[in-house]
């Protein structure tokens, strides 16, 4: 099986390349970002040129590239749709000249516009593009449908992944996990916007395992949730920080009436795929602790 993978060396990409490559699956990684090993080639996915980096009849693309943080796309809808909407229509393009066999698109929860309290966001839930305010989140919608748009148009088949709030081993771009982790370790007084405030954060690990599973099981097009075990407040990620460094610094809650909840839902992979998330939250910021050298920092 040969796979092309965009954004190989992101914190998802470089975890995916070493589970296909130890699994047997031929890896051909393009990145943005130069390779000093020689095993990835670097390329820009908006560059006219993708297209002879893919070879003929590729088993599928795993397309990760993108500007994959809100604070990146914030105010700069310009650069956010240039890079993730009109790089993956080109990449749509360059699949279609190879004849790829199959197109994996990393999406994002945050494509869902809004959440009801004590209700699930699933695969059916009605979107309305019209009240998403993160350009981040509407560049990764509309690629979706020209994704299922392309599909009708007899594109190949596609799998579109809504991952979680992706958590894991890694040096910057942390998310609260590893971010409240650190502040744990190291401050005295922790500053957050309410305990309540929850997420299905998902360890990278388990994200990689969702990749593969979607891999393996190509529809014409189907779009899945990839997210964490169970729904994790901050208060929760706190606290089994205090646990695991043997710490406990004062909280302040700057808007504890105020949480944001985003329950989203993975029935339907763990129905289709057979993928269900396995790393649950304190055994994931265990591995971060480890990862970062934190526990030699517990009082």
């Amino acid at each position: 099986m040969t796979i092309v993978v965009t954004g190989i060396q992101s914190f998802i990409g470089a975890a995916l390349a070493r589970v296909c490559q130890a699994r047997g699956k031929a890896i051909v990684g393009i990145d943005a970002r130069a390779d000093t090993s020689g095993a990835w080639h670097q390329a820009d996915i908006r560059s006219l040129d993708i297209a002879d980096l893919v070879p003929e009849e590729a088993d599928a693309i795993i397309h990760l590239a993108a500007l994959s943080r809100d604070s990146d796309c914030r105010d700069q809808a310009q650069a956010c749709f240039d890079a993730n909407v009109m790089g993956t229509l080109n990449l749509i393009a360059a699949a279609k000249a190879r004849r790829v066999r199959h197109f994996v698109f990393a999406s994002s929860e945050w494509v869902y516009d809004s959440f009801a309290p004590g209700i699930e966001r699933t695969e059916d839930t009605p979107i309305d593009a019209a009240r998403l305010e993160s350009e981040y989140a509407l560049s990764k919608y509309v690629s979706e449908n020209n994704l299922r748009q392309q599909v009708v148009h007899g594109f190949c088949p596609v799998s579109v992944l809504r991952f979680g709030i992706v958590y894991g081993p890694r040096k910057t771009n942390w998310s609260a996990v590893e971010a409240l982790l650190n502040a744990v370790a190291r401050q005295n007084e922790v500053t957050i916007g309410a305990r309540a405030t929850a997420r299905r954060f998902i360890h990278v690990t388990d994200v990689v395992e969702g990749v593969v599973a979607a891999l393996d099981r190509p529809a014409a097009y189907e779009v899945y949730n990839v997210q964490g075990p169970a729904l994790v407040s901050l208060g929760d990620v706190i606290g089994h920080a205090a646990e695991i460094l043997g710490r406990h610094p004062r909280i302040v809650e700057t808007a504890p009436g105020t949480p944001s909840i985003r329950a989203v839902s993975s029935r339907k992979a763990t129905q289709q795929l057979g993928w269900s998330a396995c790393i649950g939250i304190r055994d994931g910021m265990a591995d971060v602790a480890r990862y970062l050298g934190l526990a030699g920092l517990a009082a």
